[in-house]
């Protein structure tokens, strides 16, 4: 069964993600999102773009100097090289924005730190290049939320679209009976997406009767007879 295909959505075969300065110093002058969620649905994103076979980018600023190494979830999941650089604007490393074009790609998603920086500044550049740009806003962060919310609105006033990374997700999946991708999409929201995860978990092993996941399954012991 083929999904209907627009260029409305994310099409895996069509789009770039880039991850820009995931990096400790950035994340502690975050204060627009809880930094374990920002985490969180980073990594998930990572993992969204793997599973879909899209490329990656993985871009990081004065490592050694101030921000110190990338994440290492996020490292382990994409397992590249980063680019590395000095300037704030990713768009004006030559290196970056050659990866981006030799991907053949015109559909960018790019998530960052920070927000009203790093985010917005290659943004900007990209969609003045004719490149149609996604920013994940739950896996980007900016030091207030005000300054977040504010970037957020310039860049989609310039014609940025904005989305979550559940979103991004559940775009390039679009129908479940893509029997292919559907047990990756089930791990990662099991794994990353809160209440969503565990009532797939419960429906897996309750309604189911699906084995738990758990490598030490829940053994339930003396119970109790109900009148």
């Amino acid at each position: 069964m083929m999904s209907y295909r627009t260029n409305k959505l994310l099409n895996a075969d069509d789009t770039c993600f880039i991850f820009i300065d995931h990096q400790p110093q950035m994340a502690f002058g975050v204060a627009s999102i809880d930094r374990q969620q920002l985490k969180n649905n980073t990594v998930a994103l990572a993992k969204t773009a793997k599973l879909f076979g899209a490329p990656i980018i993985l871009t990081a600023v004065e490592t050694a100097s101030f921000s110190g190494y990338i994440w290492p979830e996020l490292m382990d999941v994409v397992q590249q090289t980063p680019i590395e650089r000095t300037s704030m604007n990713s768009w004006d490393s030559e290196e970056l924005v050659a990866a981006v074009k030799a991907t053949g790609k015109k559909k960018l998603v790019i998530a960052a730190l920070w927000t009203e920086a790093c985010l917005l500044f290659p943004t900007l550049c990209a969609l003045e290049e004719g490149f149609e740009v996604f920013i994940i806003t739950d896996a980007s962060g900016g030091t207030s939320v005000e300054s977040h919310e504010a970037a957020v609105r310039r860049m989609e006033q310039a014609g940025a679209k904005s989305l979550t990374s559940v979103t991004a997700l559940l775009e390039l999946q679009r129908d479940w009976a893509k029997r292919e991708s559907y047990d990756g999409v089930m791990a990662i929201v099991r794994e990353h997406f809160g209440a969503y995860g565990m009532g797939v978990d419960y429906a897996y092993t309750m309604v189911h009767k699906a084995p738990q996941r758990g490598a030490f399954p829940h053994t339930v012991a003396n119970v109790p007879e109900h009148a």
